[in-house]
């Protein structure tokens, strides 16, 4: 029960690419049923705070940050590339959270619990539970094969028009219409209010670290070892997941280091996706396991639990997926820039 709870979590991480939304999310419907079927409080909050851990949605700006840097097709990077190392490490960190909570629970004597549910009420009809999932559907079809390429905003913007268009149907009221949109204006200024920022303090960061010759320095050491490839992975994963831990933020050490990779790959001919897609998921990874992390302590708060005891349960698994995410890297993304173009 606790490893499909697992998976249906991570198929949710598809349609909420945030973090503290879908911990948010299945705090209010996941989290009382694993409860009563007899999964413990901290298992349980464990699961519902770990799967934004591991990136699987396609639209999430991180993902195309990260396809941009790769120098490759959204496509190509989030579904060819990106999606086969995220199951794998999605298998092994669901396995892990299988016996590290059952030892966590047996070394701590915890007794099974029963919480008092509340019926959660809704007026919508139930095919609206699609609409979440629209853009990665649009981002499917619209891939320049099987019908017109759009770029994934225009995409979004028409997944927005149609979810209007369906309710206004339903209703007829083109008030609640426009003040739902609203609300979905208002939340996407905010989102784009701080990846501004974080975009401009990322290229400040990067530029600095150019300057002062990090890069350079970077690539020296990582070559002095034999494999550039390999080390100045390992060396940019550690950074990353060091800045998420202490930051509780998983895209704001992403952004920062990421701005680095198309010159550091050029620098020494490594594949940028080979850098890029270990340092995605580190970020998340990182988050996961900081106690100051919006998700840990919104998913720590509901449960009326520590954040530390959150960290602690997460903390297995999650090291676990970045072992996965490491070794599959290693062995299906090509590290070097000549072995990408075939020469």
């Amino acid at each position: 029960l606790m490893i499909a709870a697992y998976f249906v979590a991570c198929l949710m991480s598809l349609a909420v690419s945030s973090a503290t939304g879908l911990g948010v999310l299945l705090m209010a419907t996941l989290f009382p049923v694993m409860v009563n079927v007899g999964i413990s409080r901290g298992a349980a909050a464990a699961i519902c705070a770990s799967p934004a851990a591991i990136i699987l949605a396609p639209t999430s700006g991180d993902v195309v940050l990260a396809a941009q840097a790769s120098e490759m097709s959204l496509i190509d990077f989030a579904f060819k590339t990106t999606l086969p190392i995220s199951i794998a490490a999605i298998i092994g960190m669901a396995i892990a959270h299988f016996f590290w909570q059952r030892y966590l629970d047996k070394k701590e004597h915890i007794s099974h619990e029963m919480l008092d549910v509340s019926e959660i009420t809704t007026t919508a009809p139930a095919f609206y539970a699609i609409l979440p999932f629209t853009p990665i559907i649009g981002v499917l079809i619209f891939d320049g094969k099987w019908g017109p390429q759009l770029h994934i905003i225009t995409i979004l913007v028409i997944c927005m028009l149609i979810a209007s268009i369906l309710e206004f149907i339903r209703s007829f009221n083109t008030q609640k219409v426009f003040s739902g949109l609203e609300v979905a204006y208002r939340g996407m200024a905010d989102a784009f209010a701080n990846v501004v920022m974080l975009l401009v303090a990322a290229g400040v960061f990067a530029q600095g670290l150019s300057t002062i010759g990090f890069i350079q320095s970077l690539i020296s050491i990582a070559t002095s070892f034999g494999s550039a490839s390999i080390i100045l992975m390992l060396v940019l994963v550690i950074l990353t997941m060091l800045a998420a831990v202490t930051t509780g933020s998983g895209n704001a050490p992403f952004y920062a280091f990421v701005e680095m990779i198309p010159k550091l790959a050029h620098s020494s001919g490594i594949n940028p996706a080979y850098l890029t897609i270990p340092m995605l998921q580190a970020s998340n990874l990182g988050r996961t396991l900081s106690p100051v992390s919006g998700v840990v302590v919104a998913v720590a708060g509901m449960a009326k639990i520590s954040p530390f005891e959150v960290v602690k349960r997460t903390s297995v698994p999650v090291l676990v997926g970045l072992v996965i995410v490491i070794v599959a890297t290693e062995l299906m993304v090509p590290g070097t820039a000549a072995a990408v173009t075939g020469k």
